[in-house]
């Protein structure tokens, strides 16, 4: 990989970070302030990316949105990294019936259509949760279906480096399996997870996105990329308003091909 790529994708990265967490210093007009005379404005000066079909600015709200889709796959993995590397790091070190066992239910959320479990979970959800709070449940939600796929990559990473001498020592030593594992075996693999941090950030933004577009993630008016594309996928819209789509489909895949892009520069590098 060249290295321009991954400077592009870092430069777009932390523009993104910084520009929609320093939002509330920014001189930006209110992300739900609504203005009937200004319906459908095309980009001008005083709206950069022009306005929607209820008056309100779009850029405000797609700087505003970002914060959801930027944060997400961080608070996701603080849930699904500890599980799936504790739950493959015991299956891959004990090995045996142990590892057959869990594998087994493992592969059995595997099979499960991951997408479609999740929009039925979601659509569960009480009507009366605020946004905030929806947030927070469909991390989780997306933590607890895609956590087994890397549980089962950090298992053949252990059973691969579990007989090493050094850990025979350790065993030596009197240390507990679970000191092992902890201390000794899940550290060996510390680039692995590098690598699959930043290849599971793109899937937890896509999945918000997804569930906000189908209106069972964040809700209006609070702003996000996914709820943002849903207003403008209709057919009037994207003949007659197009800035209304492309603006939240634009940094969409600056910000999955960035991640994406660093994922594969770590693969490289680490691998």
């Amino acid at each position: 990989m060249n290295n321009w790529q991954i400077k592009i994708a870092i430069s777009i990265l932390a523009s993104f970070y910084i520009v929609c967490f320093s939002a509330d210093l920014l001189p930006l007009a209110d992300a739900n302030q609504m203005n009937i005379n200004e319906i459908y404005q095309a980009p001008s000066f005083n709206h950069l990316l022009g306005t929607d079909k209820l008056g309100r600015d779009i850029l405000s709200r797609l700087i505003f949105a970002g914060r959801i889709s930027l944060v997400i796959g961080f608070v996701g993995l603080i849930i699904s990294l500890p599980l799936a590397a504790i739950y493959g790091g015991i299956s891959g070190y004990f090995g045996g019936k142990i590892d057959m066992i869990m594998m087994r239910l493992a592969e059995a959320l595997m099979s499960l259509p991951s997408f479609y479990l999740l929009i039925i979970l979601s659509a569960m959800l009480p009507a009366s949760l605020n946004n905030y709070q929806r947030f927070l449940l469909i991390t989780c939600l997306i933590s607890l279906i895609s956590w087994a796929g890397l549980a089962r990559i950090i298992r053949g990473q252990i059973m691969s480096i579990k007989n090493n001498e050094y850990i025979q020592a350790a065993k030596s030593l009197g240390l507990s399996h679970l000191q092992i594992i902890i201390k000794h075996l899940l550290p060996q693999i510390s680039s692995f997870l590098i690598i699959a941090i930043a290849i599971s950030i793109p899937g937890y933004i896509i999945g918000e996105s997804s569930l906000s577009f189908l209106g069972l993630g964040i809700n209006e008016p609070d702003p996000s990329w996914g709820n943002m594309l849903a207003q403008g996928k209709d057919l009037a819209n994207i003949i007659n308003h197009p800035w209304i789509l492309w603006s939240p489909t634009i940094c969409l895949f600056l910000c999955i091909y960035s991640f994406n892009t660093l994922a594969n520069y770590f693969r490289e590098k680490l691998a």
